[in-house]
């Protein structure tokens, strides 16, 4: 009977400091969840300033894109130019 008796308790007392154990182990303290915190916040504000210099980047990039394709009507516009006054030079 005593066999029978001894083998709850040490399946009780297995059981507490288990529960004991994961309690005070798997809580995270408020420091923990601050810090935790902190470095979410820290991370969201780095996506965030990436972002804002990315839409400048895009913005330079469109400006860059918008110089090029006048430059480049320019330069179409002063070919045909001396292409029609070498015609011209050369008909008379």
């Amino acid at each position: 009977m005593k066999e029978k008796i001894k083998h709850p308790v040490r399946v009780l007392t297995l059981a507490a400091i288990t529960g004991a154990f994961i309690g005070l182990t798997g809580c995270a303290t408020t420091a923990q969840f601050d810090e935790l915190q902190a470095k979410v916040n820290a991370a969201a504000a780095d996506a965030s300033a990436a972002k804002a210099e990315a839409a400048a980047a895009s913005a330079k990039a469109n400006d860059a894109v918008r110089i090029a394709d006048e430059a480049n009507r320019r330069s179409m516009d002063t070919e045909s130019k001396i292409d029609r006054m070498f015609k011209k030079a050369m008909h008379k």
